[in-house]
């Protein structure tokens, strides 16, 4: 049998394959997720899930004119295979090769980098709108949703827009009963109630057909059978709580039935108003391990092995322990040690390692889903109520809580404990990923301690002087593997840095884990004769004034290093310090994230890309020096 996927150059392509040849293509575009994943990690079970979907959707409409928003854009896989991608498709996720979300300067068939969840509803609306006001009324604009992003505050600011302007728009539901890990919530109860009611379309109808026909006898019997009618809609048919906002809600559809998918879609295609197409998906379908642990497959190990009927049979074993556990065991004993702890995150359970803390201590453990807004602002009700919470966020998903942080956290000076997990370069993920900026926007509130461990020592002391502390505290930490620096750790104190080794011709200012280059960076200068400090310096608010501006008066060369934003970052920190001092700061140089997005690829080969691996800090220094005319630099060996 020839293979099909190839051929599709777009999606105009399947227009011409039969029934039989577009479900042998479903099965080819599994295949292809199956061989990618042999080859490096990547997202798996929720493209496996929206195969079907995203055909059928293609074969509807005509998307280099209409338009379509992958929401949450990490089931954007099959998309790009059918829209000119499939030949680069293999460098996914790599340096250079396609990226892991939606990104507009690969294809026009991607209109937004979407790797955050719930703005999708607001986007195309937002397009719908301009596309009518500028003369291009007739395309049409569909937004697929997951029910694991539904929760997002919002998304739910987006539908009740677009049913008071009744703009034709159309949003999909894809309902797999997942985010990352299992959704929770309120709402999520109300998806599994609506799951249930499979016969929903044919009894609608029936029950539209009976209604119709009951006789209506004066004024209080036409308001009690409204009643009656509005009762009974309600208890046989799903989705009342989307009309209610003004859209037509359709479904539920089952998600890998590709004619019936074809068949509603064509359906909803001209009908006037919003919609909501409720479709039924399995996170992993095809996959056998992939639906029955939608989580662990989320973002896989590379496969070893695989078996018949894409059984996985051997995956590679993980790396060493991370910043993360490290962060999630000190957590877990602190809770331990004081029932005052409590820790909510952001369905990033499994993200942040804290299934343990879930299992062991659930009346502490709160997953308010993809809601930062709210976990935030529940956390500072924790705090204001006498508890010690912690907020375990990622730094790029922190972002989306900033004006709580500001208004509920900040200005009222509570304690609570922020566990920023990757911050800095994320790698694979990209630039709606790196958590780079989480050390510029917090500074800057007052009340707010901000700092970072350098190394696996320094976690715990962090976490415990956090937890102590009376006000806000963040904590940032990388997506690494942990690193130590052998030595007996200075106690660790608000405010103040730690001086690793005092040198004679220059210094170097590590904020974060990359302390340890810096110590790298160190002893290859020392080799060549140059004699380099390093200080760890853990604050970047308040900054160890002491410290840091001592060594701004006595070194001729001062190199601050941060895996984050120089605008607003740690340097900045020290040259507003040094200037409020009177000191000279033409000799500090900064290294760390520049003006502008950074692209995907391994976080090693992003350090060397941004000068920030030990041998590019290392020629920085000695750059710098160079420069200094009146520093006597010793040749290198």
């Amino acid at each position: 049998m020839s293979m099909i996927l190839p051929r599709i150059q777009s999606p105009a392509d399947l227009h011409s394959l039969s029934d039989e040849e577009l479900v042998q293509l479903a099965q080819e575009m599994r295949d292809e997720l199956i061989r990618v994943l042999r080859i490096r990690p990547a997202h798996f079970a929720s493209n496996l899930g929206v195969v079907e979907l995203c055909l059928a959707l293609h074969l509807t409409f005509d998307f280099s004119k209409d338009r379509l928003i992958w929401d949450t854009g990490h089931q954007v896989y099959p998309h790009k295979l059918i829209t000119g991608r499939y030949e680069r498709f293999e460098t996914i996720r790599t340096r250079g090769g396609l990226m892991g979300y939606p990104n507009p300067n690969e294809s026009p068939y991607d209109l937004f980098m979407t790797g955050h969840a719930g703005c999708a509803t607001s986007c195309i609306l937002g397009l719908k709108v301009g596309d009518e006001l500028l003369g291009r009324g007739d395309r049409y604009a569909v937004a697929v949703v997951g029910d694991g992003a539904l929760p997002s505050g919002i998304v739910f600011e987006a539908l009740n827009n677009a049913g008071g302007l009744k703009k034709n728009v159309l949003v999909i539901l894809n309902d797999n009963k997942m985010s990352i890990c299992p959704r929770v919530g309120g709402l999520a109860a109300y998806l599994d109630r609506t799951r249930l009611t499979s016969f929903y379309q044919g009894t609608k109808r029936h029950v539209q057909s009976v209604l119709s026909h009951i006789p209506i006898v004066g004024e209080m019997a036409s308001q009690a059978l409204t009643q009656i009618r509005d009762g009974l809609k309600a208890s046989i048919t799903g989705g009342m709580l989307f009309e209610e906002l003004g859209f037509r809600y359709i479904g539920p559809v089952d998600g890998h039935d590709l004619p019936t998918l074809r068949r509603w879609l064509r359906d909803v295609k001209d009908q006037q108003g919003p919609i909501l197409l409720h479709v039924l998906t399995e996170k992993g379908h095809g996959v056998p391990q992939a639906s029955e642990d939608p989580v662990t497959f989320h973002t896989p190990p590379v496969f070893e092995k695989v078996g018949p009927q894409r059984t996985i049979v051997a995956l590679k074993k993980g790396g060493g322990k991370a910043y993360t556990n490290a962060v999630s065991s000190a957590i877990y004993d602190a809770m331990k040690r004081d029932t005052k702890v409590a820790v909510i995150t952001a369905a990033m359970c499994q993200g942040n390692k804290l299934e343990k803390v879930r299992s062991d201590m659930s009346d502490r453990f709160f997953d308010t889903g993809i809601c930062e807004s709210h976990a935030v602002a529940f956390a500072a009700g924790l705090a204001k109520a006498g508890m010690r919470p912690i907020a375990a966020i990622y730094s790029t998903f922190l972002q989306r809580a900033f004006d709580q942080i500001f208004q509920e956290v900040a200005l009222q000076n509570l304690p609570v404990t922020f566990c920023l997990d990757r911050a800095g370069l994320t790698g694979p993920d990209g630039p709606t990923h790196h958590g780079v900026f989480d050390t510029a926007y917090l500074r800057m509130f007052p009340n707010f301690t901000v700092m970072a461990p350098g190394d696996e020592l320094d976690i715990e002391p962090m976490l415990n002087f956090a937890l102590r502390h009376d006000g806000p505290v963040s904590l940032r930490y990388p997506k690494a593997n942990l690193q130590r620096v052998p030595r007996e750790p200075a106690p660790l104190e608000w405010g103040q840095a730690e001086v690793y080794e005092w040198g004679t011709d220059a210094v170097l200012i590590a904020y974060g884990t990359l302390f340890t280059n810096c110590v790298k960076a160190a002893e290859l200068l020392r080799d060549s004769g140059i004699d380099v400090a390093v200080i760890n310096a853990r604050f970047a608010k308040p900054i160890d004034r002491t410290t840091l501006l001592r060594a701004v008066e006595n070194f001729p060369v001062v190199v601050t290093v941060e895996e984050g934003a120089l605008a607003g970052g740690f340097g900045s920190a020290l040259l507003e310090a040094a200037n409020e001092a009177g000191l000279e700061t033409a000799h500090i140089l900064r290294l760390g994230i520049p003006d502008r997005f950074i692209d995907h690829g391994e976080r090693e080969e992003l350090l060397q890309e941004l000068g920030l691996d030990p041998q590019s800090i290392a020629e920085a220094v000695r750059a710098q020096l160079e420069q200094r005319s009146d520093c006597r630099l010793p040749l290198a060996h």
